[in-house]
């Protein structure tokens, strides 16, 4: 297997995280597990099948752990793992940006973000 060549590290970090929805779902695990249903609900424009195509891929590369309960009916929760709490700092980092973006653009940021438990603490 030939090894991938990076032009520069950020790519690498991208490759893993990019999108419109992965930092989205991370955001969401890093108040706790969430089972499919919730995140669906928590972003209710992403599609079913997007959604489990970004988790499946959260999960491949590690950054989230699916945790499946033997019961019936099924139950399936999805955390970040401890690799993945490694981008706590890196998600804090791109909310604070895109408040400071949302307050340049549209003056009061309140106007265009949803209600939204992500968005509680800036109140």
């Amino acid at each position: 297997m030939q090894k991938k060549k990076y032009n520069i590290s950020v790519e690498a970090t991208l490759e893993v995280i990019g999108g419109k929805w992965k930092c989205v779902i991370l955001c969401h695990l890093t108040h706790g597990k969430k089972r499919t249903s919730e995140l669906k609900r928590l972003m209710p424009t992403i599609t079913q099948k997007m959604l489990t195509q970004q988790l499946r891929e959260l999960e491949e590369d590690g950054v989230i752990n699916r945790i499946v309960y033997n019961q019936v009916p099924p139950k399936v929760e999805y955390e970040l793992s401890e690799y993945g709490r490694s981008l706590e700092g890196i998600l804090h980092l791109l909310c604070e940006w895109g408040e400071t973006h949302l307050t340049r653009v549209y003056g009061d940021k309140f106007s265009v973000l949803e209600d939204s438990v992500l968005n509680e603490q800036l109140k």
